[in-house]
Parts: structure tokens; sequence; C-alpha cells
């Protein structure tokens, strides 16, 4: 499974780097912004990003209703801070298909790429 980072924090892309490479995932690209994100999203074309709600020049939210207007199908989990309900409820009605609340439990994410993974069997 094809794997694409965005978020802004160095340490957050490292971390999940290290984690999805150590579970055998191969991380094809990092994007610290929007821009970046949309541009390798569709470069890479990977099978799943992890896509933070709050970026310098966008929301993840922007992102995804950019990618939904092109022929996009890579499954998207958000990783965000923000924890509201609306901001959960508008990344889902957007496109994401998993939604996880920083800090999480690293098993959490792993578990949502096991399913992903299966249910692309």
């Amino acid at each position: 499974m094809r794997v694409l980072i965005v978020d802004d924090s160095t340490y957050i892309r490292s971390s999940l780097r290290t984690l999805l490479g150590n579970q055998g995932y191969e991380v094809v690209g990092e994007a610290k912004n929007g821009e970046m994100a949309i541009d390798l999203a569709l470069e890479l074309k990977p099978d799943v990003i992890t896509l933070d709600n709050i970026l310098p020049d966008m929301t993840g939210i922007d992102i995804l209703k950019t990618l939904n207007a092109g022929e996009f199908n890579a499954t998207v989990v958000m990783i965000s801070a923000v924890g509201q309900q609306s901001a959960i409820v508008d990344a889902m009605s957007n496109g994401a298909k998993h939604y996880l609340v920083k800090p999480f439990d690293d098993s959490e994410l792993i578990a949502i790429l096991k399913q992903l993974d299966e249910e692309s069997i």
C-alpha cells in the first residue's frame, strides 16, 4: 500500500514515515502544505493519504474538495488536532474515509490501514 503523508509538522511526518515503514507500508511522498499535497497526490497516485486538517495555506477540507473535483480515488485518513464534531462531519462528507484526532494511538492508524488493505483484496 502506497501512502502520502500530509502534515505541516516535520515531527509528525517523520513519526508517521517511521511507523508506516516499520509496518511494511510504502511512503511515496510527504507534503508540508496543501499545494504540495495536491501536486503530489495527482503525481504519485497513492492508495492512501494521511491528511492534516490545518495546513499553512489551506485546510484538509479544501484539499479534499480539490481532489474530489478530479479523477482521484485514494482513500483519505484525516489526522488532525481539530476534533469538533462539525469538522469530522465536514471531512467525512467531503470524502475522508476515517478521522483520527491527535494525539492518537499508533495502533489505531495501523488497524485502519490493515482494514483498508483487506477491503482492497
